[in-house]
């Protein structure tokens, strides 16, 4: 603490001694979990781009392994000093950043976490992110419109992430059963529906290897699965490599990121349907509301019914139904990370 109040106080000196006003333009910074991952790689790219646009200064931080707390604190510091307006952050450790968050807040700098909430998520100014419930939806209707008569024999393999149940995890797997029609019990836990349709739940760590071990695991209770809901499109491969080696190649694979690879494995037949995320889009709008917030002092607002602000996402599908709205994987490659 002692080191946080040493830098604020540095940053009011630099403020007096008008050290922070030499700089020729605005600096926004973007802190990202890591910098190898192209989620992270396109978001980088779309806020460089809106900076560029806007004439700010964007400089950018990155963790050196996921879960890299420290590294992300340090940049935070790093910016309040150089005199940053505004961060945007995908946070590592989202309970262990907030009191280097609240530091650079009381000095007066716009904090926007982005794809991932702080916790408490007040503890930002705002969230940027994808409404997660929504993307598992999307692909729960179409997997059920696909099935039609028959979803209602479906037998359902449900590969989450981990054991922690963090938020996105439980929103896409809760937001894919309402999606198919499954009544859910307590929305906030996954793993509590009585539905007979479910197999069960497996943790996958969102890897192949875990996708490929969850069905293995999943196929020794039931070898009539015919419906796959992954956690994000790596463990979808997993879980059709699996399904393959068992001699099953009709199910139904879906899942949720929009990758360029998990767009690709749409085309091929891999993956029945997958929910983008728009990561350059989610970081462009965080760049556009820190200059909003530079030019007028007005601070970005949750979208209506939900909280944060969200910013989009697209059923991915070769294989449309009638009355929910999607976009080819011709179309997806386009806009793929």
């Amino acid at each position: 603490m002692n080191k946080l109040i040493k830098v604020l106080s540095y940053t009011l000196c630099l403020a007096l001694s008008g050290g922070v006003a030499a700089a020729e333009k605005p600096i926004v910074g973007l802190i990202t979990k890591t910098d190898n991952n192209p989620f992270f790689v396109k978001m980088k790219e779309g806020a460089q781009k809106k900076a560029d646009e806007l004439g700010l200064e964007l400089q950018t931080f990155a963790g050196q392994f996921d879960g890299d707390n420290q590294s992300q604190a340090q940049a935070i510091e790093n910016l309040v000093v150089s005199g940053a307006k505004g961060i945007l952050i995908t946070p590592s450790d989202p309970a262990a950043i907030v009191p280097v968050v609240e530091m650079a807040r009381s000095a007066g700098v716009l904090v926007i976490a982005l794809d991932t909430p702080l916790d408490p998520a007040s503890a930002a100014d705002a969230t940027f992110a994808t409404d997660n419930f929504k993307a598992g939806e999307l692909i729960g209707q179409w997997a059920k419109a696909k099935l039609g008569d028959k979803a209602g024999s479906a037998k359902i393999a449900l590969l989450d992430l981990n054991a922690n149940e963090i938020s996105v995890d439980v929103a896409r797997d809760q937001g894919f059963l309402k999606g198919f029609g499954i009544d859910l019990n307590n929305a906030q836990d996954i793993g509590d529906e009585t539905d007979a349709r479910i197999v069960g739940n497996e943790v996958t760590q969102g890897s192949v290897e875990g996708g490929r071990k969850a069905i293995e695991t999943l196929l020794q209770k039931d070898t009539g699965i015919n419906v796959v809901y992954t956690i994000n499109e790596p463990a979808a491969i997993g879980a059709y490599e699996a399904l393959a080696a068992f001699g099953k190649k009709d199910a139904l694979i879906v899942s949720v990121d929009g990758g360029c690879e998990g767009v690709e494995n749409v085309k091929s037949g891999v993956i029945g349907a997958t929910s983008m995320q728009f990561p350059l889009r989610m970081a462009a709008m965080g760049v556009e509301a820190i200059n909003t917030f530079i030019q007028t002092g007005k601070k970005p607002q949750n979208t209506e019914g939900l909280d944060f602000l969200n910013t989009g996402v697209e059923l991915i599908t070769d294989a449309p139904v009638s009355g929910i709205a999607s976009k080819s994987s011709g179309d997806g490659l386009s806009l793929c990370w």
